[in-house]
């Protein structure tokens, strides 16, 4: 018996300092639209949920586009580099911006998730911030959940989007979007032109 699949569409916002995320990411996932725009499909119990990933960490020319880029997001995750301490002391400036720019309607519980970053580099020896201290931090900020990745090796990067896919899935229930399998292009045009439109 076949049924309907609900697929759901789901804008996610990827922020951090330069020279990391946008590269790292772009090899873990396929680009569709040059390196910035990455697509990412999960299930999600009986859904099939199609993330919209646009990686803007440290590309300046990104900062001009500003509010339309940012609203509408159903997630924000902010990245840092746990080998760099710079990045985990800038979380809080990224996501004070994405707060700003993109103005949810209700900021105290926007989804927001954490990534620490390149933990496989130099087999772990080069990292300067641990785990208990950007966990101290997400607990700080209303318990933003937290993973350890790497994106080079592949490392927790589908459990964190399956996270990130169901945080973002608790603020669209008003806003559910439904895509069915098959559009019927002539029964949108009859009744546009039954109702007298151009």
């Amino acid at each position: 018996m076949a049924t309907a699949r609900k697929r759901t569409l789901l804008k996610v916002i990827i922020l951090g300092d330069s020279g990391y995320v946008n590269k790292k990411f772009s090899n873990a996932y396929k680009a569709t639209i040059g390196a910035d725009f990455l697509t990412k499909e999960v299930q999600v119990d009986d859904r099939l949920i199609t993330m919209q990933i646009w990686d803007t960490a440290g590309q300046e020319r990104f900062q001009s586009l500003g509010v339309a880029f940012y609203r509408g997001a159903d997630c924000c995750v902010l990245v840092y580099d746990v080998n760099t301490t710079k990045t985990f002391e800038n979380l809080d400036n990224w996501r004070d911006e994405f707060l700003i720019q993109a103005s949810p309607s209700d900021p105290d519980n926007f989804p927001f998730v954490v990534l620490g970053n390149k933990i496989d580099l130099e087999g772990g020896n080069n990292r300067v911030v641990s785990e208990k201290k950007a966990k101290a931090w997400c607990a700080q900020k209303g318990g933003i959940p937290y993973f350890e990745t790497s994106a080079k090796e592949d490392y927790n990067v589908d459990q964190a989007f399956k996270c990130i896919a169901h945080n973002a899935l608790k603020n669209e229930e008003a806003e559910d979007i439904y895509l069915p399998d098959v559009i019927d292009v002539n029964a949108t045009a009859t009744t546009k032109k039954a109702s007298g439109c151009c």
